[in-house]
């Protein structure tokens, strides 16, 4: 028999409902029974138990939220009764790192992906080539070269919809009325140009358009200069084109120097060109195609081998959360975590604001004291800066957040928390730096999900594992994004964009560590060249972060 309500941690004062509960349901709970007083929707939660102003919530086993107005024994939890609350954290305390209950991966030790090995070691899990643009000048040139590379080299998959149009346009000509023309069912006719791929050990060509290399503040440039390095670098790029304009604040130099950092003895074909120097755009685009084409020869050259699971680096993201993300997708993800730690590979978890509330738990989890200090001072830091402009974390959950069940931030958070498993924190990087160390890392990014993933991909995750209850389609360039729904309504009404359900775990069907192993599984495939939705739509969303304030 499926539950109506779940209890997250021993310690939780309130249930999250499994179902919707109308007015005067009778719950089971505990020795009882508990009659919702008002309607309950699927995902939010109810109270256990009457609540008083002033009363703390505990979800997750901490504290979530702070009760303004009463609440009935039976009542619904909503943000006109509960606001953000948090406990403070102390970044001195005690490390309990040894106590973790390492899982058992003997059956995955000997599993191997196919995977592109690089000079420095590391293995992609695709084959890419960038065309990259130093400065948001450059970007009218980057559609130049896409346009002429993409639909000759077998890359093309754009869908058109243009016979849908051609057939509204019939309609229109015989007459048919607004009303009639609403009504009609269109046929799904949508068709999409694809031809053989000229290099088919090349996944594709890249074009990074941004609007970021001048302007600004002159750091603004240094950090974009970071992170196109950090793709040029990352073990899924084969080599890449740069345009510059040459008068602009991310200098070629400036670039150069963030690749050095994160590969001293760098060893892709890279070809970077100044406009200003080369002179007309047509002198400047065929250089680009020669030397690009080039490349891609360069590239076809190599082919997937077996790697160890050890070198996958796995970032963790979410986005269009709900109520079942904490539950379900995100403590399976955070399994999958754990089991990659085990095995010697590496995990990021990035969305600092989604870590407020659960910092001292991440800071007790550290390995030692600069590294929890490092955390702190981060968080700290990300806060105030939101704070002085009027802003906060507590203003992070979406309209679609709320409108599925996270009302506070930190209850959010606290969700969203447990895709990091429950590994020692073996380094905290700020961005975007590289990851360099096996074993869960911590990345200061925003919570916004496109800037949060084009940063972990940037810090060198060669797979993204991202978690939706609302459905989202964001994807990568470079690094495939695997969409993990928290609910199977999701993964039935959007199957077009969905990789795995999760929601088998909130039906009764699939407990937590079994869902954690499917979805490992499924990343080794898709590891040695499996395709996800997100890559099979041509979704490669590319949105570096400006370090203001983004939540």
């Amino acid at each position: 028999m499926k539950h109506l309500v779940a209890q997250i941690h021993p310690h939780d004062n309130v249930l999250v409902a499994l179902t919707d509960l109308p007015i005067g349901t009778p719950v089971p709970w505990k020795d009882g029974m508990i009659t919702t007083t008002q309607a309950i929707p699927a995902k939010h939660k109810v109270a256990p138990q009457a609540f008083e102003p002033g009363d703390l919530v505990h979800m997750y086993g901490v504290l979530v939220g702070k009760v303004r107005q009463s609440i009935p024994l039976g009542g619904l939890l909503t943000t006109s009764n509960i606001q953000h609350a948090t406990d403070s954290f102390d970044q001195t305390a005690g490390m309990h790192r040894l106590n973790w209950p390492v899982p058992d991966v003997s059956k995955w030790q000997e599993r191997t992906f196919m995977g592109f090995h690089r000079a420095d070691g590391r293995v992609g899990t695709a084959n890419y080539w960038l065309v990259i643009p130093l400065v948001f000048c450059e970007n009218r040139n980057i559609q130049v070269l896409e346009e002429a590379l993409v639909h000759d080299l077998g890359y093309g998959r754009k869908k058109s919809y243009q016979p849908q149009t051609q057939e509204l346009i019939q309609l229109m000509q015989a007459g048919k009325t607004v009303e009639e023309i609403l009504a009609t069912d269109l046929h799904s006719t949508e068709t999409s140009q694809h031809k053989p791929k000229l290099f088919p050990n090349v996944d594709g060509v890249r074009f990074l358009q941004h609007e970021g290399g001048c302007g600004g503040i002159r750091q603004d440039a240094q950090t974009l200069c970071g992170l196109l390095a950090g793709y040029i670098t990352h073990p899924n790029v084969a080599g890449a084109t740069v345009l510059s304009l040459g008068c602009q604040n991310a200098q070629i130099s400036m670039l150069q120097d963030e690749i050095n950092k994160r590969s001293p003895q760098f060893y892709k074909p890279l070809y970077i060109l100044e406009q200003q120097k080369i002179g007309t755009e047509e002198a400047l685009i065929s250089t680009a195609l020669r030397q690009t084409f080039a490349g891609l020869m360069q590239a076809n050259a190599q082919h997937r081998q077996p790697a160890p699971l050890s070198k996958l680096t796995i970032g963790l993201e979410c986005g269009g959360s709900d109520g079942f993300s904490g539950i379900s997708a995100n403590p399976a993800v955070g399994h999958v975590s754990d089991m990659l730690v085990a095995l010697g590979g590496s995990v990021i978890l990035a969305e600092f604001p989604e870590l407020c509330g659960v910092e001292q738990e991440l800071v007790d989890r550290s390995v030692d004291q600069p590294t929890a200090e490092r955390f702190s001072s981060l968080m700290k830091a990300y806060g105030e800066s939101a704070v002085a402009v009027g802003s906060g974390f507590d203003m992070n959950p979406s309209p679609g957040n709320i409108r599925d069940g996270l009302i506070t931030d930190a209850m959010k958070s606290a969700g969203a928390a447990r895709k990091g498993g429950s590994s020692p924190v073996v380094a905290v990087l700020d961005y975007p730096e590289l990851v360099t160390k096996p074993g869960l890392n911590l990345l200061c990014t925003p919570g916004n999900d496109v800037e949060s993933t084009t940063a972990e991909v940037g810090s060198g995750a060669n797979i993204v594992l991202f978690t939706t209850g609302l459905g989202t389609p964001t994807g990568n360039p470079i690094a495939p994004v695997v969409k993990i729904s928290s609910n199977t309504a999701l993964a039935q009404r959007m199957p077009d964009i969905i990789d795995l359900n999760t929601g088998t775990v909130i039906d009764g069907e699939e407990t937590i560590e079994q869902a954690g192993e499917r979805i490992l599984d499924y990343v080794v495939r898709v590891a040695s060249g499996e395709e996800v939705a997100a890559v099979r739509h041509g979704q490669t969303d590319f949105i570096p972060w400006k370090r203001g304030v983004s939540l």
